[in-house]
């Protein structure tokens, strides 16, 4: 099993010495990789659900926050969940993604996309929300056409995005492509993790047989793409306290990474839950 971690700007705080303490300390006390959120903007009345989001939350930008800890890390993989990717321009997307990957040594590598919940959020960008998911599809292979493409140039002519002879450069680091990890608590999430994705990341609340009936949508979406479903990571949210019996249970329905939240905003406390962790999981060596 693996183990991520996630920080939350509008719960742990935009410090930047506090952000580099908790990325540190991740990395020093074992674990696999960093995740942030990504709110474009909020306003009043905002709501996930039946929880309204208060409108002066302070969410940091995750791709510039992720630069900034892999400056000050060594080993850390960087991840986001989720990145709402019909909000970015896949163009622009693809050259942000390969600099932070280049620029950390290819540890931009656990990036998690999803469509957003927010309509005001949509219409802030001039995305129509309805349309969210279809253009969604289209960047994932926007995103990987312009990575694998050389220097004659690629070409997409799709609903959302069209150009030709393009060229994206630098590359990922040592690599012609970035893995793309879906985000959601829905079937349509699951089944486009499984045509397009590298990995699934429901969240949600959902039951347990709505989150079996997904990860198995996901696998046999994969099998009907002609992809291997057995190459999918699976990864779930965890709880800084989680017992190892959770961590077996969530293993044997082919969870292969867990990421939990740090409950505490101050360093000495923090320190003491993600030691603590460390050291029930083996996660020290």
């Amino acid at each position: 099993m693996k183990f991520g971690i996630g920080y939350s700007s509008p719960f742990h705080g935009v410090d930047p010495e506090k952000i580099v303490f908790f990325a540190r300390l991740a990395e020093e006390c074992g674990f696999e990789s960093l995740y942030l959120p990504e709110h474009i903007a909020l306003y009043p009345g905002a709501a996930v659900g039946a929880y309204e989001l208060p409108s002066a939350l302070p969410y940091l930008d995750p791709l510039d926050v992720l630069s900034f800890v892999a400056a000050s890390t060594e080993r850390i993989l960087l991840g986001t969940g989720v990145l709402l990717l019909p909000y970015h321009h896949p163009v622009i997307l693809a050259k942000r993604l390969a600099t932070v990957d280049v620029l950390s040594k290819g540890r931009m590598r656990l990036l998690t996309v999803g469509i957003g919940a927010l309509p005001g959020e949509a219409r802030a960008v001039g995305v129509d929300y309805a349309t969210r998911g279809r253009r969604a599809d289209e960047a994932i292979d926007v995103l990987r056409l312009l990575w694998a493409g050389g220097e004659e140039g690629v070409g997409y002519d799709g609903e959302f995005f069209s150009f030709d002879g393009l060229c994206s450069f630098p590359k990922p680091h040592g690599a012609t492509a970035l893995p793309i990890h879906v985000g959601g608590s829905s079937r349509a999430a699951a089944r486009r993790a499984g045509e397009r994705g590298d990995g699934y990341f429901p969240g949600g609340a959902l039951t347990a047989r709505e989150r079996a009936a997904q990860w198995e949508l996901a696998r046999s979406s994969a099998a009907g793409a002609g992809r291997d479903p057995d190459a999918l990571e699976y990864t779930r949210f965890g709880s800084i306290d989680m017992p190892v019996e959770r961590v077996d249970e969530l293993a044997a329905q082919g969870v292969t990474r867990i990421v939990v939240n740090a409950a505490a905003t101050e360093p000495d406390e923090q320190r003491g839950q993600l030691s603590a962790f460390a050291r029930r999981f083996g996660l020290l060596g």
